[in-house]
């Protein structure tokens, strides 16, 4: 095997030089994946005291818990947002004063946790317990994984943002970009393959199930941002507002586009316009087609 490695080296050698566009030499020090996902899994520690110890929390523990919880995630994010500023300055800010500005945002992202935690329970009659909720349901730590990142993305935090709701949606199967806006009581139910872009819009007490996509309408244009990061070219994504109801694989796509409050939109529905409060929106399919098979060929033919 190692008679091999000269020629192998000499190989990815040129290739590194062939195709440079996937290296990143002799460049500034990014953000690391790990220790990303270290501390996004700290932080959810966080928000969740006692349900990701492999013992029991006691309460007269909290205090050094969280000192020293705490205490570990500031030096350690402290390092990763320098490295992020260092790849994208963020003019009259530093990187202790955004650190400071995220942690103090903890208190008031788990008040808002905790009602996507009472919109689970409340809307999924097959819930037994907000333990289970928390611990069982994918899309609690995905949305939020995602409420944190919003906070370092509006602070104007480079890449690690997107780090860390991608690191949500390796382990949930959603994606929810860190710019778009959420109200409270937000409910995924199942939630494999939701995708909600970057300039989405979310009220309150809104519900989506499995496979929906809130999106763009088109990917023919780059988008363009400001010096903090955020996209300059407008809004592309969706309003949905409030109480509204988005079954299974329905696509909504277009910043143009606003869902009115009190709306059901049923599943497979494709939508690239806005409807009014109130409205429900079902896709009515031709129906199933039976006929016999043709003795002379074994494939599928339409």
């Amino acid at each position: 095997m190692d008679s091999i490695l000269p020629q192998l080296v000499d190989d990815l050698l040129d290739s590194y030089a062939e195709c440079g566009g996937i290296n990143h030499i002799d460049g500034i020090n990014l953000p690391s994946k790990g220790a990303i996902a270290s501390i996004t899994h700290d932080l959810l520690s966080v928000l969740f005291p006692g349900f990701h110890s492999d013992r029991v929390l006691k309460r007269e523990e909290l205090p050094d818990y969280a000192t020293a919880l705490l205490a570990s995630i500031q030096q350690r994010l402290h390092i990763e947002i320098s490295k992020s500023l260092d790849y994208r300055p963020t003019p009259g800010k530093s990187a202790e004063e955004m650190l400071e500005l995220f942690l103090k945002s903890l208190t008031t992202t788990r008040m808002t946790i905790q009602t996507d935690v009472e919109a689970a329970y409340q809307g999924d009659p097959a819930a037994t317990s907000t333990e289970e909720v928390i611990l069982a349901y994918p899309g609690i730590e995905t949305i939020a994984v995602q409420r944190m990142a919003h906070t370092l993305y509006q602070l104007g935090v480079a890449l690690i943002p997107r780090m860390m709701t991608e690191w949500a949606h390796a382990r949930s199967g959603i994606d929810i970009h860190p710019g778009a806006q959420i109200g409270t009581h937000f409910f995924i139910d199942h939630g494999t393959g939701v995708v909600i872009g970057e300039t989405t819009v979310i009220g309150k007490r809104v519900r989506i199930y499995q496979g929906v996509t809130l999106g763009g309408r088109s990917v023919a244009h780059r988008v363009t941002r400001d010096s903090q990061g955020q996209s300059t070219t407008g809004k592309r994504h969706p309003t949905i507002e409030d109480e509204v109801t988005i079954y299974s694989a329905a696509t909504i796509l277009g910043g143009d586009t606003v869902i009115g409050e009190r709306s059901v939109v049923g599943g497979n529905v494709w939508l690239t316009r806005s409807i009014p409060p109130d409205s429900v929106v079902t896709f009515e399919a031709v129906g199933v087609q039976i006929r016999s098979r043709s003795k002379n060929h074994d494939d599928f033919q339409i």
